[in-house]
């Protein structure tokens, strides 16, 4: 256990549970406030005991195999047979400790159905104050922000064989964006990344260390939350588990919980709020019964087009994937729903291992499938069961067979020519759009982007309301990508932000 400022406040004003990208924001604004007294939980370790790959951009696909993840799979996918790895970050900092550092607010166009179940205020227009506080972003392109936490911006020596992939996709007829990470613009672009200096930002650098100093914000990592505390309807604390011990916080104001998708509804399930048919098999006793926790599991998936050059692609400096685009399916569409990302290294593929290469990733941006987090026991250190039913509704399969189809069309562009790319993967057996289906259904990863399982609005499915509240109870929110009720057009984690930074004025406002 690592404690910081712990001692000095019996009692708090809140609490914040998880440690991540979201309950960083909330620990260093809501402590902003001299007057209220803050206490952090976070289940894995304080920033400076991560390992050192986290610090270094290129190293971030050998985190998920280390201590700042927490090691998720899901259950056997239908689509594929097979589990599905899911990392997420433990420790000061959560996903954006681990994650590709990619930094791009979803398309306008993808907030709009946040609304479907009665949600207020959750527009891209209402969003864009809390984006911008977030950002001191390079581009200064309109609707960005200049003066926030995170220091944002393209790669500014990207790799060689990334720029070809970009010349091809304009000459490929596809339209090259100023700031494709604004969420204004489709088109193709270098996207905006954490990096700084050569080094990763997590959210505790950019927002919690500066926080430290103050005496009413404590930090207790090594804390595993076990249960939520009430009297009566309202919530007053947490139980955790710390150092082989059980202790309890108390919060006179309110709890709120950033654990993530997997944490936040996890704890709900553990203290007995959720739907009363999933509570009773896990042997739970109902306190709440909230039948939206743990459902409208959904997340990114990503099917790789892997290719072997003749030409040395040159070794990475940034994240691997340095530009993106981001476009429609159809012409029909009402918004772009397909990425795809440059990547400059060959990652593993199930045909034949590449030495020296590049990838294509494909990845339908607004899902239609949806899935479900349960628990099996109160047990708090028992994993969830994960089943984010990826392709399980074919109108995905056709998005990503268009996205393959793109991909091909511009790998084939002259641009590509002297690098002579060679796909590997699927390779040329997958000759027409259902072959390539059945590889994407088959080989595809999680683009570790899962949403939804305490999705925002005022209905009876929805688990927290417009203001972040638990519906039903006091002294409750969510406030983190648990909350988001259908996945933007782009990696989430800038998002994550934005609606952190939202909670901390709620808060603020009771």
């Amino acid at each position: 256990m690592t404690t910081l400022n712990s001692g000095r406040n019996p009692g708090y004003d809140v609490i914040v549970v998880g440690g991540g990208s979201a309950g960083c924001v909330l620990a260093a604004r809501l402590s902003e406030d001299a007057d209220v007294r803050v206490l952090l939980l976070e289940a894995g370790r304080p920033a400076t005991a991560l390992p050192d790959a986290v610090a270094y951009p290129p190293a971030w696909p050998s985190l998920a195999a280390m201590s700042a993840s927490w090691g998720d799979s899901t259950v056997v996918q239908g689509s594929s047979g097979a589990p599905v790895p899911l990392p997420r970050g433990r420790g000061l900092g959560g996903s954006s400790a681990i994650n590709a550092m990619v930094f791009a607010r979803g398309h306008r166009s993808s907030y709009d159905s946040w609304s479907e179940h009665g949600a207020k205020g959750w527009t891209f227009d209402d969003l864009l104050p809390y984006f911008q506080r977030t950002e001191s972003a390079a581009s200064a392109a309109p609707g960005r922000g200049l003066t926030g936490p995170l220091t944002v911006g393209p790669a500014t020596e990207p790799n060689d064989v990334l720029l070809a992939c970009l010349t091809g996709a304009l000459q490929a007829g596809h339209r090259r964006a100023r700031d494709i990470s604004g969420g204004l613009e489709e088109g193709f672009a270098p996207v905006d990344l954490n990096i700084v200096a050569g080094r990763r930002q997590s959210a505790a650098d950019a927002y919690l260390t500066p926080a430290l100093h103050r005496p009413n914000l404590d930090v207790v990592t090594d804390a595993v939350a076990h249960r939520l505390l009430f009297d009566g309807p309202r919530c007053t604390g947490v139980e955790y588990g710390v150092d082989g011990g059980v202790r309890t916080a108390t919060a006179a104001r309110e709890v709120v919980l950033t654990a993530g998708t997997i944490g936040s509804a996890a704890l709900l399930l553990r203290s007995g709020i959720g739907p009363e048919e999933d509570l009773r098999r896990a042997q739970v006793p109902l306190f709440h019964h909230l039948p939206g926790v743990g459902r409208n599991l959904h997340d990114h998936p990503r099917a790789n087009l892997v290719h072997r050059t003749r030409r040395p692609v040159p070794a990475a400096r940034n994240n691997h994937g340095e530009i993106i685009g981001l476009l429609r399916s159809t012409p029909e569409a009402d918004g772009p729903d397909l990425q795809i990302i440059f990547i400059d290294i060959a990652v593993p593929n199930p045909v034949a291992p590449v030495e020296n290469g590049f990838t294509v990733g494909v990845s339908p941006m607004r899902p239609v499938s949806r899935g479900t987090l349960r628990i099996v026991s109160a047990d708090p250190y028992a994993p969830p069961v994960l089943d984010p039913a990826y392709f399980a509704e074919e109108r995905d399969v056709r998005t990503v067979v268009s996205g393959m189809e793109t991909a091909r069309r511009i790998i084939a562009s002259p641009a590509l020519a002297e690098w002579g790319a060679e796909e590997v993967s699927p390779g040329p057996g997958a000759a027409d759009g259902r072959s390539l289906g059945a590889y994407a259904r088959r080989y595809f990863g999680s683009y570790c982007h899962p949403v939804g399982t305490c999705a925002l609005g005022e209905d009876e499915v929805s688990v927290v309301d417009s203001a972040l509240r638990v519906r039903g109870l006091d002294g409750l929110r969510v406030a983190d990508a648990s909350v988001i009720p259908s996945i933007p057009s782009n990696n989430t984690n800038a998002t994550v932000y934005a609606i952190a930074e939202r909670a901390a004025e709620l808060l603020r406002h009771g």
